[in-house]
């Protein structure tokens, strides 16, 4: 097994890095010392705070699948400096389409267009960039975490139907890529958040936190940071092939 020098800096890629769980992912990894590769389909905003600036941005279309491939060079450019290791692949992106009022779409009314733009992004981007930084995240040992949702495993009133089944499709992904990856020292699980506060959620979501999660409170973004940190550290270092609920006992 390839052994990592304690004093190495560790590098993470995360995509979905503006928002939410992703903004609060890079802060968490950040303060811990990490490089934080950024990835979303937007240029590096100018306005921006963080440190760290462009120059650890990419700019992806996660929609467009040749675009992502194309990508996976530059991704393996920047970590070129650090000798090609990649220590942390986490795939936060994902998208959920709403009808002109904000409802969610079934799979009767879902235009067949956006089940594939929400499974290119949801779930097969996933597939491609583990598997095209695959060589990285071997020479580090590294792991991968796969974002998936409270959704993926129950009809949810606001998540529509492409979503969610590509949600409980990325849980899958995430067993099968743990028996394949396992063997060559890479470790891959799932994190499933419930309601977490953050900015998309749907009108309506306070009558779940009073009727369906125990803890009776949203999750913070931060909350669900410190899951993906653990399964990305040593801490986590003989967890592989799991699904971590995050809900604050919705799913019981």
């Amino acid at each position: 097994m390839t052994q990592i020098a304690d004093e190495e800096r560790k590098t993470l890629i995360l995509t979905g890095a503006s928002r939410g769980i992703g903004h609060a992912t890079v802060k968490r990894f950040s303060s811990a010392g990490w490089r934080v590769i950024t990835c979303s389909r937007h240029p590096f905003p100018e306005d921006c705070p963080w440190e760290a600036g462009p120059e650890d941005h990419i700019q992806v279309d996660l929609a467009d699948a040749k675009n992502t491939l194309d990508t996976i060079g530059e991704m393996k450019a920047r970590l070129k400096d650090q000798g090609s290791r990649l220590h942390a692949l986490v795939n936060n992106a994902g998208i959920s389409p709403k009808g002109p009022k904000g409802e969610r779409f079934s799979t009767i009314d879902t235009p067949l267009e956006d089940w594939q733009t929400v499974f290119q992004v949801n779930f097969f981007s996933p597939v491609l960039l583990a598997r095209g930084l695959l060589d990285e995240l071997k020479a580090a040992q590294g792991a991968v975490v796969n974002v998936s949702s409270i959704a993926g495993s129950r009809v949810h009133p606001f998540a529509g139907a492409a979503y969610a089944t590509s949600k409980a499709a990325l849980a899958a992904l995430t067993r099968e890529m743990a028996g394949d990856f396992g063997p060559l020292g890479v470790r891959v699980n799932a994190i499933s958040p419930g309601e977490i506060d953050t900015a998309i959620l749907s009108p309506g979501t306070e009558k779940i936190v009073k009727e369906q999660i125990p803890l009776r409170r949203l999750g913070e973004p931060e909350e669900v940071a410190k899951a993906i940190y653990f399964l990305c550290s040593d801490q986590s270092s003989y967890v592989s092939g799991t699904e971590l609920h995050i809900n604050g006992g919705q799913h019981v």
